[in-house]
């Protein structure tokens, strides 16, 4: 079945891109979530239409990808984010976000795929992105995500934060980690004692049991 994706979903595909996934995949999760919504032919044809748009606004030789180098290096993307109180976005900046911040506000088109983030941003502060623009021309991406209503806190106070969350996600490891071992256990306890069960012989043994008594002649 033939999805058009409204979110970046892993091992599935990106923002905008129309993919074939497993039709009960898409019943009971991509659609009811709003992950994704049917590959209708209108729709489709719609994003061809955008994605030829912008496939002109995109480096065709060297010389145009070095000219885009310097346009994109020259401005700093502000993404204004939720943010938690130590700097964990409540939600996440992909490589979509990217590529369409810098179609937005810079006419650019880029390959979200050719850039260099190997995951999405989950924290506030600044971030440099490098992209491939063409054959041995990789220009960098400067971002800077703001938790809203706000500005980034001095580079000092962003290291704390970063510090702190790092202790905290490494508590729920190990909180989760003790709690799959807690779990591993149990399940191992259970298993040993239902095959020590069945291992138990019976109280009396087929061959032994006491046969019946014989009548006396009295009762005969």
């Amino acid at each position: 079945m033939q999805v058009i994706l409204r979110e970046d979903i892993e091992k599935v595909g990106l923002r905008g891109e129309v993919v074939d996934v497993a039709p009960g995949f898409a019943r009971n999760y991509l659609l009811p979530r709003k992950l994704a919504e049917p590959a209708l032919p209108g729709r489709v044809a719609e994003i061809e239409k955008l994605a030829t748009k912008r496939s002109q606004h995109e480096a065709q030789s060297f010389e145009q990808a070095q000219e885009l180098v310097q346009k994109l290096q020259s401005a700093e993307l502000r993404f204004d984010v939720q943010a938690g109180e130590t700097g964990t976005l409540f939600g996440s900046v992909t490589a979509t976000d990217i590529a369409d911040r810098v179609w937005e506000t810079q006419r650019v088109r880029i390959d979200r795929r050719k850039l260099d983030l190997p995951e999405s941003i989950k924290r506030i502060g600044r971030y440099e992105v490098p992209v491939e623009l063409f054959t041995d021309v990789t220009a960098t991406i400067r971002l800077a995500v703001v938790p809203e209503g706000g500005e980034l806190p001095p580079e000092e106070e962003l290291q704390a934060l970063d510090a702190e969350a790092a202790q905290e996600e490494a508590a729920a490891a190990a909180e989760a980690e003790e709690a799959r071992s807690a779990a591993e256990a149990a399940t191992e306890a259970a298993v040993a004692e239902a095959e020590a069960e069945e291992q138990v012989p019976d109280d009396v043994p087929e061959g032994d049991a006491e046969a019946p008594a014989e009548p006396s002649p009295d009762q005969a």
